[in-house]
């Protein structure tokens, strides 16, 4: 008898263990992200995921009190995953549409990715697309930015079947500019130690293609913690710093 009153003590207190375990977990969320977009997420030298959206979800999760991982997970299938609950989000310059909107939900905007302008460092008076009227703008062929040149009038558009082969005509002087997604612009200009030295970003983004983090649809608890935590690190000028350090 006191066998078995003692197992099932034991069994009690394994039970009592685990279920406050998962309770501490309740706290605890799963993002996937595809870590290979620098600057916004990317594997530094000594194995670390690093970038825009790492600082940000560390800053969202400290001032919204709850614990997280992030999972390294390949883009192609980083959206079923998250539909059938391999994880909690996606935090991976995801920009915010209406199709995916039908599919997962989204937090507020955390950043304006849009095209931005790249010239060499001793073009001055350089800020928008319309002063570089008579010049040549280089683009990525059928981006975003190819069609924001195309309709810049004055502007002898210049397009490419992939943005590097434009970044290095621009170190080249074969054209006069650069347009393409802000975070490539980054990376670029940055990031690159063959052109960091030689060029810079003019202005602000001109079109609009914000990022959100996508959690699945309906997951309103997870949603308000995110978008409690973005909003006091906008408020806070936290998101400013970040842009700062990784985005110009």
């Amino acid at each position: 008898m006191f066998k078995r009153i003692a197992l099932v003590f034991m069994i009690s207190l394994i039970g009592f263990a685990l279920f406050a375990g998962g309770q501490q977990d309740d706290n605890m969320y799963v993002f996937a992200s595809d870590v290979a977009w620098a600057p916004m997420e990317f594997v530094d030298e000594n194995g670390d995921m690093v970038g825009f959206d790492i600082d940000l979800m560390a800053a969202i999760a400290e001032e919204a009190g709850f614990e997280y991982e992030i999972r390294n997970t390949a883009w192609d299938g980083i959206f079923a995953g998250l539909a059938n609950g391999a994880y909690d989000g996606v935090i991976s310059s995801v920009t915010i549409t209406d199709d995916r909107k039908k599919a997962m939900d989204f937090s507020e905007p955390y950043i304006n990715a849009g095209q931005v302008l790249i010239v060499r460092k001793e073009l001055n008076g350089v800020t928008t697309l319309a002063d570089m009227k008579g010049m040549k703008v280089g683009v990525q062929n059928g981006t975003t930015g190819d069609f924001a040149v195309e309709e810049a009038e004055g502007v002898e558009r210049r397009a490419y079947d992939e943005i590097g082969f434009a970044v290095e005509d621009l170190m080249n002087g074969n054209v006069d500019g650069v347009v393409c997604d802000s975070p490539v612009a980054a990376d670029y200009v940055l990031q690159n130690e063959n052109y960091k030295d030689a060029m810079k970003i003019v202005g602000e983004p001109f079109t609009e293609e914000y990022y959100g983090i996508a959690v699945q649809k309906g997951n309103t608890e997870l949603l308000n913690k995110i978008n409690t935590g973005l909003k006091k690190v906008i408020e806070s000028g936290k998101r400013d710093e970040l842009i700062d350090k990784w985005l110009r």
